[in-house]
């Protein structure tokens, strides 16, 4: 008898067992706000297509809860449209992270957001340094342009550049690029001989190669979000005939892959410091390229698809932590390490922003006969030199 009772009590308590830790699973909803519309939805499609390779290398469940993404498309830099994208899927949908943000304005517009419903939101790519001061409960797994355009001044001094011309889309992020470039050219010797802004919507960049080619420079530094505009820039710079008048380019992400191979040979020795390059030599990165290609052929790795493939992996470990507690959540990401496709990554505790390797790439073709960002040189451990506590 008495062995009877021991059996049916640790069946019960078995089944008590499984009771709490069933009741303790759930689904757990993260809502990516994204433009998967018009002109500019490349962003929305590059992250979604790195969230299903994530999915597809490391399952849809996280510490026996199912993890379930929603998708909503803003159609562009848009915060009002941002803002309400957010309210829905927080009040509606019941979302326990945000994700996604291709721009900043749409980041920026959900700040308030965040906070009132404690809620982590991770960057996939918009790069203002600002934007995490905003809310303590961004983190971000891109970039931002000062990270990128100190490294880029320091390289353009070193190979000989002594005057240039910055060109940038004017918003926020073009504004951060090109103070950080200049203040970091002009510590290292060079002169900036004219600031020039453009329009962020426009493709038609004859004008400002005229006045660059006009200037005097020796070389320019470009900063364009990745899409239409960079391809035309890029391809404006050779049709202008600066690069035969000897204007060297340094730029960011204006030889994305995405774009590359419609470059065709004008991309080739062009040079550009950046976070990330599809050329990485990494098992991981082979790995990553190789599925995406599997899952979505005809589709490229880039760094919109590497920022939402970290920002998912961040997610997953904030809920193997914390589960659906924001605060606690926010907490374990600060100081967390790993190895991503890009290389060596650090979330850190101040700034919550990645710190990370900047590759100097320049265009070449590779031994397939494709067009490749080959990393030339590595600046270690970057943090975002633009974030001031």
């Amino acid at each position: 008898m008495k062995f009877k009772k021991f059996a049916l009590c640790a069946v019960v308590t078995a089944v008590f067992s499984t009771a709490s830790t069933m009741a303790l699973a759930e689904t757990i909803k993260v809502g990516v706000i994204a433009t998967f519309s018009g002109p500019n939805a490349i962003w929305g499609k590059q992250f979604r297509e790195a969230i299903d390779v994530y999915v597809a290398q490391h399952g849809d469940e996280v510490a026996g809860n199912k993890v379930e993404f929603i998708y909503k498309d803003v159609g562009g830099p848009n915060a009002d449209a941002s803002k309400a994208a957010a309210q829905e899927l927080l009040v509606r949908e019941g979302v326990k992270y945000l994700a996604g943000f291709d721009f900043t304005p749409n980041a920026i517009a959900v700040a308030p957001l965040t906070k009132q419903a404690k809620v982590p939101a991770v960057i996939f790519n918009a790069g203002t340094s600002s934007i995490n001061k905003q809310s303590e409960f961004f983190l971000r797994t891109s970039f931002t342009l000062s990270q990128l355009a100190q490294p880029a001044a320091q390289w353009a001094a070193k190979s000989g550049a002594k005057k240039v011309v910055t060109a940038v889309s004017d918003y926020n992020p073009g504004i951060d690029a090109e103070a950080a470039f200049s203040s970091s050219f002009e510590k290292n010797g060079g002169t900036i001989v004219e600031k020039i802004r453009m329009p962020l919507q426009t493709t038609d960049f004859a004008p400002f190669m005229q006045r660059i080619k006009a200037s005097g420079a020796d070389a320019v530094f470009a900063f364009l979000p990745v899409g239409p505009a960079t391809f035309a820039f890029t391809k404006a710079y050779n049709e202008n005939g600066l690069k035969a008048a000897g204007i060297s380019f340094y730029g960011t992400g204006e030889t994305d892959e995405t774009t590359l191979d419609a470059l065709g040979d004008q991309a080739i020795g062009l040079v550009t410091a950046y976070h990330y390059s599809a050329a990485h030599d990494s098992e991981l990165n082979r790995s990553f390229v190789a599925k995406l290609k599997e899952l979505h052929p005809g589709s490229h790795a880039n760094m919109a698809s590497v920022g939402a493939y970290d920002g998912v992996d961040l997610i997953y470990k904030m809920i193997k932590v914390a589960g659906t507690d924001g605060q606690k959540a926010v907490e374990a990401a600060k100081g967390l390490e790993w190895e991503s496709p890009r290389g060596p990554v650090k979330i850190d505790p101040v700034s919550r922003h990645v710190i990370q390797n900047v590759y100097i790439r320049q265009v070449e073709r590779a031994a397939d006969g494709t067009l490749i960002n080959k990393e030339i040189a590595t600046i270690p451990n970057v943090p975002d030199l633009g974030f001031n506590p």
